[in-house]
């Protein structure tokens, strides 16, 4: 590494994490001014009173002060803010089925078998995707044409009472307000699936042989087919629900031609979805399939007009849709199973708490979830819908009193499991370990440090079960549904005596869907009243169109190559040195744009490159989640290709972020021992942990801070109490941090922060004593 110059000066790059993050916030400033971007990625620093540009606050290394120019890169206007992004809470469930798709285990080189597998498990997640828009459409004209345009305003109804006369005589008219609003969410999901971001950096391909960090996550090359096959089906199931649905064949000849030709166009999009057929379906014959479903849902609306009291589809269409989703899913479950087993020599060698969750079979539960949460939201919203208008006698598929029985029971085992988690496991966990030793190692206040203990034992329980909670009541729920379609095929009608039981889930599902629709109203009226709703944005926003076309664009694609472009223009200037910093989620924003970096840079650039990340969930959740797009040895080789230039500071109170670089923690003799990634680029042990001048311990390339932080500093802002997964910004071990990851420290970094120890205990006055 080059040694600093005299005209050496400090980059801060930071990137934020969750809920639509300010850019005071960001750069811990009273003022920003943006710099550069085009508006939905902006570049930011500090502003004086003028709102000019300002410096950053300098850093204090190699024995004098290095300038620090401090900016920071905020995204927040991709995920959240307006009514246009406030509908993306709708989709939640087609989210969760995407992110699936990244869940799904490595494909070992060479194994012809897992390569098979891998494209038959693609085939079912896409298949599924595809049903689950199928069940959105359907369970919507449930409710608007079912419920609200045969029944409620059928003539003498005595269902909304306010409504003119003429919009129950005008048949017409009842036909266009059952259809309308369909079509309208049809365009919907359209305009949905075609948005994307402007990205202003160079595209780059992955590198071959490089297996960077989320070097998988580029856009699919048949999103355009997807969009094309799910307009279709959405469509002809609106279709098929006006021709009396799925399995009967209409009397009328006129009918009988729209159902078959209906169920044709539909059987080529399931088809089309199944094999990936994205060559097969170029430009034109992609715009003949949307005019033919499009005209065939007009014509199936005007042949069956005027309509009559009740439709007769609406169980077929939605228990058939329903039915198939669940073979899917079953499919789904098995074939992965064997996958999982064939990638597990990628990660068999790792400790536990760093192998993929369920084995790698997490995408299961998780598709599993999707199609819950889809049936959910569907009957909670009818439900509701139906209690708020207030009639009785309003019809509703039967199959959803087994959905309300079934979030019922999810209801009860999901509290069962939050009362023994947080009020029985974690209270026992807390009793049996004590004060841990680390907190003493970081020469806590003895007043702090029974809530610090507490929050420790919080946390780590938290990381080591909340994900086991969340499979368990996938798992319940799946059996559920196998239970109760049992009792239904068995039986014919569910026992009386679950009718509590699904009076729960009635409440729950209705709150679920009043939940939802609240969401969508507080994100409509500004973005300062959608944090709740950036917050899950920003979680499912993160990962590129693979399953389903229609979720938000992602993000990542946008963000992690104009960083990396940031950052050359930076490198362009010899005794500039840049540091990418991240918290929460922006911590993986900045270890992918690092690793982009760290593959194109020349070696004399590349050495002017450093990553903070901070409260970081990269270890404990995305390494485990997404084992193929964060492998463990990608990480390892890029700590390598940095020289040790990542620094991840943590904290033990914090669920969300612990440790990034290290693990399998210890204290031993009152030293703070563990494993971690080696500036060489392999994994070993490391030397015993050094308390830096802020009272910090530095094991390997992780900082462990102390929580509650130490005593104030001169200069610098104070912030009590238990921070947790907060302020990581006003902790004076940040400062630190930068200045070992802008390569201005020496090689024997733990050394030069023991020597600075006695110095800063003379600054923040005299060291404690501890007593015994």
């Amino acid at each position: 590494m080059p040694l600093p110059g005299p005209d050496a000066r400090v980059v801060e790059l930071r990137v934020p994490g969750l809920i639509g993050t300010s850019g005071e916030s960001l750069l811990d400033s009273v003022g920003t001014v943006d710099v550069a971007g085009d508006g939905v990625g902006r570049v930011i620093r500090p502003s004086d009173r003028l709102r000019r540009p300002a410096p950053g606050p300098v850093l204090q290394a190699l024995g004098r002060s290095v300038p620090r120019t401090l900016e920071g890169y905020l995204w927040n206007r991709m995920t959240s803010g307006g009514a246009a992004k406030a509908t993306w809470a709708l989709l939640f469930p087609f989210s969760l089925a995407n992110v699936a798709h990244w869940m799904l285990p490595p494909v070992p080189e060479g194994r012809r078998l897992a390569a098979v597998l891998g494209v038959l498990c693609r085939g079912l997640l896409r298949l599924a995707a595809l049903l689950l828009t199928m069940l959105l459409v359907s369970q919507l004209a449930v409710v608007t044409l079912d419920l609200f345009a045969a029944q409620c305003l059928a003539p003498g109804s005595g269902c909304l009472t306010l409504a003119p006369s003429w919009v129950r005589d005008v048949d017409g008219v009842r036909m266009a307000l059952g259809v309308v609003p369909l079509l309208l969410v049809v365009f919907v999901l359209f305009r949905v699936s075609s948005a994307k971001w402007k990205v202003t950096a160079p595209e780059r391909r992955p590198l071959p042989g490089k297996g960077l960090p989320g070097d998988q996550l580029v856009d699919g090359a048949d999103t355009a087919m997807l969009r094309c096959v799910h307009t279709v089906a959405a469509l002809t199931c609106v279709a098929l629900l006006l021709l009396g649905g799925p399995l009967r064949v209409p009397e009328r000849t006129a009918d009988a031609v729209l159902w078959f030709a209906t169920l044709a166009l539909l059987g080529i999009a399931v088809l089309a979805t199944a094999v990936r057929a994205h060559r097969l379906l170029p430009v034109v014959p992609r715009m003949v399939l949307l005019g033919l479903a499009a005209a065939l849902a007009v014509a199936a609306a005007v042949v069956r007009t005027p309509l009559p009291v009740t439709l007769t589809g609406t169980d077929d269409t939605v228990e058939g849709i329903g039915a198939a989703l669940l073979v899917v899913c079953v499919l789904f479950g098995l074939l992965l199973i064997p996958a999982a087993l064939l990638a597990r020599p990628a990660w068999a060698t790792l400790p536990r708490r760093l192998r993929p969750w369920a084995g790698g079979w997490a995408a299961a539960p998780a598709l599993a979830l999707a199609g819950l949460l889809g049936g959910g939201f569907g009957a909670g919203l009818a439900i509701a819908l139906r209690e708020l208008v207030g009639t009785r006698g309003l019809r509703l598929p039967e199959s959803y009193t087994l959905i309300t029985l079934l979030w019922g029971a999810g209801l009860a085992v999901g509290a069962l499991l939050a009362v023994l988690g947080f009020a029985v496991a974690v209270p026992l966990r807390r009793a049996r370990r004590g004060i841990p030793d680390v907190v003493r190692l970081m020469e806590t206040h003895e007043e702090d440090e029974e809530e610090a203990a507490a929050a420790w034992a919080r946390s780590s329980w938290e990381r080591k079960y909340l994900h086991r909670i969340v499979l368990t009541i996938v798992v319940v729920l799946a059996v559920g549904v196998a239970a109760l379609l049992a009792v239904r095929l068995g039986y014919g009608s569910v026992p009386t005596a679950l009718n509590p039981l699904s009076g729960v889930g009635v409440l729950t599902l209705g709150g679920l869907a009043a939940g939802l629709l609240r969401v969508v109203y507080t994100a409509a009226t500004g973005p300062e009243r959608s944090r709740h709703l950036g917050a899950f944005s920003d979680l499912v926003c993160f990962w590129p169109r693979a399953a389903h076309p229609a979720v938000p664009p992602s993000y990542a694609l946008k963000v992690v190559p104009e960083l990396a472009q940031r950052a050359r223009e930076h490198l362009a200037e010899p005794g500039a040195r840049v540091v990418l910093a991240g918290y929460h989620v922006g911590g993986l924003l900045a270890v992918m744009s690092a690793a982009r970096l760290a593959a194109e840079l020349p070696a004399a650039d590349r050495e002017r490159v450093g990553v903070v990340t901070a409260g970081a969930p990269l270890q404990w959740g995305y390494q485990r989640a997404f084992p193929a797009v964060f492998p463990h040895d990608s990480l390892a080789r890029l700590f390598g290709q940095l020289d040790g230039r990542w620094r991840g500071l943590c904290r033990g109170t914090d669920t969300f972020g612990g440790g990034a670089t290290t693990w399998r923690h210890q204290v031993t003799d009152d030293k703070l021992l563990g494993i971690g990634y080696l500036p060489d680029g392999g994994v070993g042990a490391l030397e015993p942990a050094v308390q830096g001048p802020t009272g910090a311990l530095v094991l390997g390339g992780d900082h462990w801070l102390p929580d509650p932080m130490r005593e104030p500093i001169n200069g610098r802002r104070w912030v009590a109490g238990v921070r947790r997964h907060a302020d990581y910004v006003a902790d004076p071990e940040w400062d630190r941090a930068v200045v070992l990851a802008a390569g201005l420290e020496g090689a024997d970094m733990t050394a030069r922060l023991a020597e600075q120890v006695p110095l800063f205990e003379g600054l923040l006055g005299q060291p404690r004593v501890r007593e015994g």
